[in-house]
């Protein structure tokens, strides 16, 4: 079984070092599982000692707890965690998806709840259409039946409009062959008794024949009540109708100004994706600048190099010949006009100067030869030792070698410095002896002098320096305006995205709506359909009721015209008679 363990070594005692143990720290279970081992357990294992106190490193035990393999723990350990990065990772990214996901199902429930509330109300409105229409049915039977009825009275009264007809036909007769009669006997004072008897039975045949429209009168009025209760409640369903259409021609209203504000958005979601566009475009071209500064950069960065190579080429062919030298500059103007006093006053200085710096060079120099007399020393003692003081003494060697190398790299600079303190004096004394009169042909240095070239290298290595640093700086701005630009691009990019799905979302919900507001201009143009037919029937109705009621109404007249003529024909056969029983009969 493998698991994670800790090195530890006790204190070395006379002959040697302590034992090492490796203490548990925690046991894999599987591939990506590790439990904690609990107290302090501790193996014994002899290969510990080939690693650091304090190291980490993996073992694998047997079931007795014998070592089979170690090995160190670093790259196991890098490794481990960057699975569990990338496992946190992942688990977040399914948190993410996970929460949308619940979002989304909290929506979708709530549609759903939202639509299924829409048709139960849709349910109770068709069935409360249904109860209507089916009192709307069993009225307009109703209304059918009392059709019929008035349909039979009508016939009715026709055919007794047709027998008074011809009663009031007879009657003209029997008036025009009275009037003959009349005539005929213009001179008799009296009418004949049996002939005036018949002519009272004809009178009273003809005002029995005279028909009671009361009766009529009724039934038309109920039929009207019926028509106009009708009317009322069809007028109730009108008046549905026209609150529907209102409510559907709001929601039409809604629906259109919803799809205006929807394509405005959209028109601004593609003026907006254009701008993104252009920035990222832009965004390209600073990184390509970018990009071509930095390889301008880097090749100022080599020739920075170059300088620096060339540089210490001069100062290691300086310490390696004796006949070239590295002066500094000497203002040969200014030492012209000294005077010779102060110009040797100023070269015994030089000498002082010289002669301290040689002596301090000297020193390190004779510091430099002990430390190597050391360390050749340590070196043959390391041969000699054993195990356990070898290591002591490598230790020891690494400290001296250190040293030493820390010790020349100074006086490389030293030797140099010392040179050019040199090469200066040389010159000042070169002046001096010449202003004194002195033969130089000893003094004169024959060697090169590498001051001005170095200068030279010196004075354009700082030029592309300042250029460099320039182009740093710029560099660095650019890399925050390009950073600033990529953030707002970013940005952009996820609120495009976000106003992209919210638009989407509009649009399927406005299309929802539509269809919604398709499905309540279906029913109200069916409503209305099935209301017209209805509305027609009744109205026709009522016209053919109200035509009765007035043709009642002239039936009436004319039966009190007859019963007045029938009156007047019985006062004049009165006046024509003599006969008392006649009269009063």
């Amino acid at each position: 079984m493998l698991y994670l363990a800790e090195v530890q070594k006790g204190k070395g005692g006379l002959l040697g070092g302590g034992k090492a143990e490796l203490k548990l720290l925690a046991c894999q279970r599987s591939e990506q599982s590790w439990s904690a081992v609990p107290g302090d357990e501790t193996v014994m294992c002899e290969e510990a000692n080939n690693y650091s106190a304090g190291a980490l490193v993996l073992v694998d035990l047997t079931s007795n707890r014998q070592v089979q393999r170690i090995q160190e723990a670093a790259r196991q350990l890098v490794s481990i965690l960057q699975n569990f990065s990338r496992l946190q990772e992942k688990f977040k990214t399914q948190e993410e998806e996970i929460e949308q996901w619940k979002q989304s199902l909290t929506y979708q429930s709530q549609e759903l709840n939202r639509r299924e509330m829409e048709m139960e109300a849709r349910r109770e409105q068709l069935q409360q259409m249904e109860e209507d229409f089916e009192q709307l049915e069993q009225q307009r039977q109703e209304i059918e039946t009392l059709r019929e009825e008035v349909n039979r009275q009508r016939d009715e009264f026709e055919r007794n409009r047709q027998e008074l007809e011809g009663a009031w036909e007879h009657l003209r007769g029997e008036m025009r062959r009275l009037e003959e009669r009349q005539a005929e006997f213009q001179q008799v004072a009296v009418l004949d008794g049996e002939k005036a008897q018949a002519i009272q039975e004809l009178l009273s045949r003809l005002s029995n024949g005279v028909p009671a429209t009361e009766p009529i009168r009724e039934e038309l009025a109920a039929a009207l009540g019926i028509v106009t209760q009708q009317q009322g409640l069809l007028s109730q369903h009108w008046h549905n109708l026209e609150q529907q259409r209102s409510t559907a021609q709001q929601m039409q209203d809604e629906v259109d100004r919803q799809a205006q504000d929807l394509h405005r958005r959209w028109q601004e979601w593609h003026q907006a994706q254009e701008s993104l566009e252009q920035a990222r475009a832009e965004l390209k071209v600073q990184q390509s600048a970018l990009s071509h500064k930095q390889e301008y950069v880097h090749m100022l960065g080599l020739q920075l190099q170059n300088h620096d190579d060339l540089h210490q080429q001069m100062y290691r062919l300086a310490d390696t010949s004796e006949n070239v030298t590295i002066g500094q500059q000497v203002d040969l103007e200014a030492l012209e006009k000294m005077s010779v006093d102060d110009l040797q006053k100023l070269v015994q200085e030089l000498e002082r100067d010289l002669e301290k710096l040689s002596k301090f060079v000297e020193s390190q120099e004779e510091e430099l030869r002990f430390k190597q007399q050391e360390i050749e020393a340590l070196q043959v003692r390391i041969q000699n030792a054993s195990d356990f003081d070898r290591l002591n003494l490598e230790n020891d060697l690494a400290d001296e070698q250190d040293g030493y190398q820390m010790l020349n790299e100074t006086l490389v600079g030293q030797r140099r410095n010392l040179r050019e303190r040199k090469s200066l004096l040389n010159r000042h004394q070169a002046i001096l002896r010449r202003r004194q009169g002195i033969s130089d042909g000893e003094g004169q240095d024959g060697g090169v002098d590498l001051g001005p070239i170095l200068s030279q290298i010196e004075a354009q290595r700082h030029q592309k320096s300042e250029e460099l640093q320039k182009l740093e700086s710029q560099i660095e701005q650019m890399r925050g305006a390009i950073d600033q630009a990529q953030g707002m691009v970013n940005s952009q990019t996820v609120e495009q995205e976000n106003k992209r799905n919210e638009l989407k979302q509009i649009e399927e919900s406005l299309l929802n709506r539509r269809k919604e507001v398709a499905e309540i201009w279906g029913r109200v143009n069916l409503y209305q359909e099935m209301l017209q037919p209805v509305q027609d029937r009744i109205d026709e109705l009522r016209q053919k009721l109200e035509g009765i009621t007035n043709l009642m109404s002239q039936v009436q007249g004319a039966g009190e015209k007859q019963r007045q003529a029938i009156a007047d024909m019985r006062q004049m056969i009165l006046s024509l008679t003599n006969t008392p029983e006649l009269a009063a009969s």
